[in-house]
């Protein structure tokens, strides 16, 4: 895929993204809704193995949520598959002050990130088919924690992640979204020419697409899986794309994902632009989500 041809996607795919949020289904919404049932969610869990999932908790939720990625598998037994290798993990937590919004916290052990972050249902799929799709806006801002030596300016230490994610209740069994997403790092590779001028090796700007899937096969039970396509083409350094594929347990207050995944980070702009592990060389890791609910 040529560097024009993947400008002009990205080009059209926040377009439809902008047209779908502003168009009339989106400002008659609100007035509709209350007359007809919104469609069961899409996904019964905030999460969709490394990304968000377009559901929203209602209003007075609470949620805890332990994200964990093991090392590589390649080393076989002797790491037990990496689950004895070198770990990542994160711990958020979420609530719904108002319905439609979730806003949250969360702690990474690897770069020590502390991220911001919210999402909110901008549409939501209706039984009747008069919203035909679940419209959910995510953003997060992450600070980068270590010691002030790895960075020359404060601001340095910032990322931000905007997502646009697109989902339909296909059957009462299969669901699926589409997320077109922008990664923003303030500080990137780069070097100092003898002019002393700064030349950057990689676009402060990354932008990807998202595809995921869930299929129930019991009450409780579901496949997921997830493929991650960076867009944006840097000088070097150019992210690996992710292929995901798991199952996931869940309860009205509980969700477990346990599955194989490319990505080994949990700040979604940090896999998207320098995730370096390839699925052509074998490069999987094991990882579990889980999520636990409160109401109030």
């Amino acid at each position: 895929m040529t560097i024009e041809l993947k400008n002009r996607l990205k080009v059209i795919l926040f377009l439809l993204g902008i047209l779908t949020c502003f168009s009339p289904a989106a400002s008659a919404q609100d007035e509709e809704v209350e007359q007809e049932q919104l469609a069961r969610a899409a996904f019964e869990s905030a999460q969709l193995i490394d990304n968000h999932s377009s559901y929203v908790y209602e209003k007075g939720t609470l949620e805890m949520n332990i994200q964990h990625r093991f090392g590589l598998v390649d080393n076989g037994i002797s790491d037990v598959f990496g689950i004895f290798g070198p770990s990542n993990i994160r711990l958020g937590f979420g609530y719904a002050p108002i319905n439609r919004l979730n806003v949250g916290f969360g702690y990474t052990k690897n770069k020590q990130y502390l991220d911001l972050n919210a999402k909110y249902a901008i549409l939501q799929q209706t039984r009747s088919g008069g919203v035909p799709v679940n419209v959910t806006y995510y953003g997060n801002m992450a600070f980068d924690l270590r010691d002030e030596s790895n960075f020359i300016n404060s601001s340095d230490r910032l990322s931000y992640f905007h997502q646009l994610i697109i989902s339909r209740r296909i059957t009462p069994k299969l669901s699926a979204q589409i997320a077109p997403s922008v990664s923003h790092f303030n500080a990137v590779e780069g070097y100092v020419t003898r002019e002393g001028e700064v030349e950057t090796l990689m676009n402060n700007n990354h932008y990807a697409l998202h595809l995921g899937g869930r299929y129930k096969f019991s009450g409780q039970g579901s496949v997921l899986a997830g493929y991650d396509q960076p867009l944006t083409e840097h000088l070097t350094n150019n992210p690996h794309p992710n292929i995901s594929f798991g199952v996931e347990f869940a309860t009205s207050s509980h969700a477990f994902q346990v599955f194989f995944a490319n990505y080994n980070a949990l700040v979604p702009q940090e896999n998207n632009m320098f995730n370096t592990n390839d699925f052509e060389d074998g490069d999987f890791l094991i990882g579990f989500n889980i999520t636990r609910l409160w109401s109030f």
